[in-house]
C-alpha cells in the first residue's frame, strides 16, 4: 500500500532504557533511571487522594478540559480560550505541524534540542532548518537568518533540552521583534518550572503584542505526571482556535485532567522539588568540576554532559552498574538529577570510571 515516502526514512520514538528490561539483562535487583527528567521526588501528596476519585470509565472525557481549563486560566493570568490541551505537549507539538507545515514551505530550529520538532515536521513534508547552538545556546541571530519567504514555524526551546540552557530575555525579545509576523514562533518551556525566576522571560505577559507567539508547558517534569500525559499550549486565541481543529475530540483522559487539577494546586510541592533538584544538582556540578568532565549551563532538572570518551561505553558502564542515563552524542551524555543518595552512588561510579580512563591512558 502507498504512505508517505519519509515514513521509509524515520524510526519511531526511541524513548530511554525502561527499568525491567535493564533489570533483566544485568541481573540487577535495583536501577536508578536517569534518562527521562522525571521528577525523582514523585508528585504531590494531595494525589494519594486520587482513588477517591470515580470517574465513569464508560463515558468519553470532557474534551473541552472545563474545569482545568478555568483553574488554570486564573492561575496563569489569561483567558479560556487562550489555552489548548494535549496528550503531552508532544500531542500539540504534532498538532502544530499538522496545522502549519506541509510541502513547500521550511521550518526553522535549534540542535539539538527536542527531536519531536524535526521528526513531525518532516512527516508533514516540510524542509528542515537546523541552526546549530552555541554553548548549548539558542544562535538566534543565524536563526533570524535563516527565516524567508517559505519560512512557517519557528521552535524555540527554552530551557533547551538537551542542554539545559535558557534563552536570555532581551535576545528573546529582540528576536520577536525582528521575526515576521506571519511566522510562528513556538516557545517550548516544558521545564519552566525549573527555571531560575530571575531568568523569566515573562512570555505569557507579551502574547497579546506578539500575536504569532505560542508557548509550550507540561504537566509531566516538574508536577511529576509524566504518567499520565498532559500538556498544553497558550497563544492568542485566534491561533488557539486553528489548532482546536485538528486536535483529537476527547485527547485527554479524565483522571489525567483531575490530576493536574489538584497538582496545579500544590505550589509547595513544586518550590520543594525545585528546592531539592537545585541543592542536589549544584553538589553534583562540583564533583564534576573535581574530575574536569564538562557540562553546560542548566535551568532545568538534568546536566547536558561532555565524556572523555565514547558516549554509548560512558552509558553501557553505568547501566551494568545499576544507572540508566541518556546518550546524546558522540561524546555527550544527559543526566536527570536524582534523589540525593542515588546522585551519591552516581558520583562514585562515575568517580570509578574516570579514574579507569586515566590508568588506561597512562598505561
Amino acid at each position: 500500500m502507498d504512505y508517505k515516502k519519509i515514513l521509509g526514512e524515520l524510526t519511531p520514538y526511541k524513548q530511554g532504557k525502561q527499568i525491567r528490561e535493564v533489570k533483566e539483562q544485568f541481573g540487577l535487583e535495583r536501577i536508578v533511571k536517569l534518562a527521562s527528567n522525571e521528577n525523582p521526588f514523585g508528585y504531590s501528596n494531595r494525589l494519594d487522594n486520587l482513588n477517591a476519585f470515580s470517574p465513569s470509565l464508560e463515558i468519553y472525557p470532557d474534551g473541552y478540559t472545563a474545569e482545568l481549563r478555568k483553574a488554570l486560566a486564573e492561575k496563569l493570568n489569561v483567558e479560556e480560550n487562550q489555552l489548548i490541551f494535549g496528550n503531552g505537549s508532544d500531542e500539540i507539538i504534532t498538532s502544530i505541524c499538522r496545522a502549519f507545515l506541509y510541502p513547500g514551505v521550511n521550518t526553522v530550529m535549534p540542535v539539538p534540542s527536542f527531536p519531536q520538532y524535526k521528526h513531525n515536521a518532516l512527516i508533514e513534508g516540510a524542509e528542515i532548518k537546523e541552526i546549530p547552538v552555541v554553548n548549548g545556546y539558542h544562535d538566534l541571530q543565524a536563526m533570524l537568518e535563516a527565516i524567508d519567504d517559505k519560512t512557517n514555524v519557528v521552535w524555540l526551546c527554552s530551557p533547551n533540552n538537551p542542554t539545559g540552557c535558557a534563552i536570555p530575555s532581551n535576545e528573546f525579545y529582540s528576536f520577536l521583534d525582528q521575526c515576521p509576523e506571519n511566522v510562528l514562533v513556538v516557545l517550548d518551556e516544558a521545564y519552566y518550572e525549573y527555571l531560575d525566576k530571575e531568568k523569566d522571560i515573562h512570555a505569557l505577559h507579551c502574547l497579546s503584542e506578539y500575536k504569532n507567539l505560542l508557548v509550550l508547558r507540561t504537566f509531566s517534569k516538574a508536577y511529576g505526571l509524566a504518567g499520565l500525559r498532559i500538556g498544553y499550549a497558550i497563544g492568542n486565541s485566534e491561533l488557539t482556535a486553528k489548532l482546536d481543529v485538528v486536535r483529537g475530540p476527547f485527547n485527554t483522559s479524565s483522571i489525567a485532567q483531575k490530576a493536574a487539577l489538584i497538582a496545579l494546586e500544590d505550589d509547595a510541592f513544586i518550590a520543594e522539588s525545585i528546592s531539592k533538584n537545585n541543592k542536589i544538582k549544584e553538589e553534583f556540578q562540583r564533583f564534576l568540576d573535581s574530575i574536569d568532565w564538562h557540562y553546560y549551563d542548566s535551568e532545568t532538572n538534568f546536566l547536558f554532559i561532555s565524556t572523555p570518551i565514547s558516549s554509548e561505553k560512558v552509558f553501557e558502564y553505568l547501566q551494568q552498574n545499576g544507572f540508566i542515563v541518556r546518550p546524546a552524542g558522540e561524546k555527550t551524555i544527559r543526566v536527570t538529577i536524582g534523589n540525593e543518595t542515588d546522585m551519591k552512588q552516581l558520583q562514585a561510579i562515575i568517580l570509578q570510571l574516570n579514574n579507569t580512563i586515566k590508568e588506561e591512558i597512562q598505561s
